[in-house]
């Protein structure tokens, strides 16, 4: 969600820290021939033999929630390790954190963070329990209180042009006693920040006990590549995008290629994918149709063929290849990679943001209304989740 970024662009796959992380073009070369011709042959194998799906011929027997079904492309950790959390985790998470929201200072977060968001990040700090705890991105600092919250006395880094001080004059916001604010005279880009000073102020030896959380908008190839230079084991996305929507190039649109389970895109308005991305915009606000999907030349990597960054203030076209590599550089430091479920289906939420069909099962099904009401999510304003965009947790090595 916005944050206030006004940064200077910087192409993607550079970092201010540690230069351009990318060495492995002869290969990628290679494996993208293997993957251009086997996904062409395999569209047409789809266009002249496959029948049209089920799930399609008709629009009334067409379910408006099938999640997944346009596939929800992962990276792949090392060794196929996964999140130790389990689904119980998460209904018990939300069971405690419903009574916290409810005292939230900032009750209407508009462009800021929704419930779905602020469970996510409330149960991910909870669970790593970081002795210090990173926001780039404040707003009116409600991600801040989320994060006081989850860690009552750790120490808060919070990076953000404006104070959330100054929105206090308009309404709402929130200051953290124990929290350094690099913010207003004293802000300093993530990528910029001495972190072994404020390591060594801090009193932080190993700088995997830290959580950074972004909320920036910016290129998070960028993000990543910084975060890694600094020694930082434990990030948090706010905004992970999907291929073909937002304001920044972001882990969910690298993690989208052919050879991905879920991942790559045909861009024939008659393949299986086409003809059922046309029948999602008329329900989901984030629908994206192949014409929307898909550049003049069939580029349908980040957003058309385009790395975009800083709020959709800078962009830069990118070849299929640039975007393999960027892939496999996340892959090669990726040790864990855990998109946030929706907290409830839109049957119950009544949300009609995002599309289902590119996302996994939520935390409560929509045969669970019960669940849904016992924890108390039923008594939220169903305008709190309309604000789900796949926050993603991973953990990360040098």
């Amino acid at each position: 969600m916005a944050s206030g970024f006004a940064r200077s662009w910087r192409a993607a796959g550079r970092s201010s820290g540690g230069g351009r992380l990318m060495g492995v073009g002869g290969l990628c070369a290679s494996l993208l021939a293997v993957l251009l011709i086997a996904g062409f042959l395999m569209e047409w194998n789809e266009l002249l033999f496959r029948p049209t799906p089920p799930q399609i011929k008709s629009l009334s027997s067409f379910s408006s929630s099938d999640f997944g079904i346009l596939g929800v492309p992962w990276c792949r950790p090392k060794n196929g390790r996964k999140v130790p959390w389990t689904h119980a985790d998460l209904v018990q998470g939300l069971q405690e954190f419903v009574p916290i929201y409810k005292t939230r200072p900032i009750k209407n977060n508009r462009f800021g963070m929704g419930f779905d968001h602020s469970f996510g990040l409330w149960f991910i700090a909870r669970w790593i329990q970081p002795d210090l705890l990173i926001e780039s991105g404040a707003f009116k600092g409600h991600s801040t209180w989320v994060l006081r919250q989850a860690m009552p006395t750790k120490p808060i880094i919070s990076i953000t042009p404006r104070h959330p001080e100054k929105y206090l004059q308009k309404g709402p916001a929130y200051v953290d006693s124990n929290c350094k604010y690099l913010a207003g005279k004293n802000f300093v880009d993530f990528g910029n920040v001495n972190w072994n000073d404020l390591m060594d102020e801090f009193g932080i030896k190993d700088r995997s006990k830290v959580l950074v959380f972004f909320d920036d908008h910016q290129n998070e190839m960028r993000r990543f590549q910084q975060a890694i230079h600094a020694g930082f084991s434990h990030l948090v996305f706010e905004d992970n995008y999907d291929t073909g929507t937002g304001d920044h190039y972001s882990l969910r649109q690298i993690c989208d290629q052919p050879l991905v389970k879920g991942g790559g895109h045909s861009c024939s308005a008659m393949s299986k994918e086409g003809r059922l991305r046309a029948t999602r915009q008329e329900k989901w606000e984030k629908a994206v149709d192949i014409k929307e999907l898909c550049g003049p030349a069939g580029e349908w990597w980040g957003v058309r063929g385009e790395v975009r960054d800083n709020f959709n203030h800078s962009f830069e076209q990118i070849t299929q290849e640039q975007h393999l590599e960027n892939f496999m550089l996340i892959e090669s430091h990726l040790d864990l990679y855990w998109e946030l479920p929706p907290v409830a289906a839109p049957s119950l939420t009544q949300q009609s943001r995002y599309d289902p069909a590119r996302t996994t099962y939520p935390i409560i099904r929509g045969n669970e209304t019960a669940l849904f009401d016992q924890l108390g999510l039923g008594n939220l304003d169903k305008v709190l989740f309309n604000g789900y965009t796949q926050m993603v947790y991973l953990k990360v090595f040098p």
